[in-house]
């Protein structure tokens, strides 16, 4: 197992982790199935609820953070985009998040691992913590909400992640925490496996993070 995450004490946080390695860059892989896989059901038990909808939003108010309107978790947008039939493919790693996540219930994060500068941890963002978190230079308030930190700081969330850590067509790997509570005790576990299988069918290698205690 993989030492490569910090985890600041939180009472309701149940994350899982894993690094995700690509058989080629991202850009000279064959588009993933995302059409299937949002049509096919999810493993049993791991069925979105309006309970777990609920739980998630109650993981992010912890710290301070307000999880409604544009700033809902990723799981709730996604399941509003697949209604529209809104959501687009993307690319292997992101579209395997996205479907998962969509079935799941749960938010999940996935970044570049060669763009992320460690130290990496696991915390809740300083009041007026904000990063850009897509190519048009559009901002984000994370004040309170639990994200991903590297060196430059705040880099991903259970909302949006940060542009500067996103995946693209020479991306090789990929860090992924998928952002549990212990309301829903071991779903994380469950989800990231499922996650991992669906990239590992498409020929990716996937290896376990562990999460550490913070020492500051």
């Amino acid at each position: 197992m993989t030492a490569l995450l910090s985890l600041e004490p939180h009472p309701l946080l149940d994350a899982a982790a894993f690094i995700t390695q690509l058989p080629a860059p991202l850009g000279e892989l064959d588009p993933a199935p995302l059409a299937g896989w949002l049509a096919e059901p999810p493993p049993p038990g791991l069925e979105r609820d309006d309970a777990l909808r609920g739980q998630v939003r109650a993981l992010l108010r912890h710290g301070g953070f307000r999880p409604s309107g544009r700033s809902k978790p990723a799981s709730e947008y996604l399941v509003a985009a697949v209604e529209r039939d809104a959501l687009s493919s993307i690319n292997l790693v992101v579209d395997a998040c996205n479907a998962v996540s969509f079935h799941s219930g749960l938010p999940i994060s996935v970044v570049d691992l060669d763009l992320a500068l460690a130290p990496l941890s696991v915390r809740i963002a300083p009041p007026g913590a904000s990063y850009v978190f897509n190519a048009s230079g559009q901002t984000i308030d994370i004040g309170g909400l639990l994200a991903l930190a590297d060196a430059d700081g705040p880099c991903a969330n259970a909302v949006k992640d940060a542009q500067r850590t996103k995946t693209s067509a020479t991306t090789t790997r990929t860090l992924s925490i998928v952002w549990g509570t212990v309301e829903a005790p071991g779903r994380a576990a469950r989800v990231a496996a499922w996650y991992r299988a669906l990239l590992e069918s498409s020929g990716a290698t996937t290896h376990d993070v562990a999460l550490g205690a913070c020492r500051a």
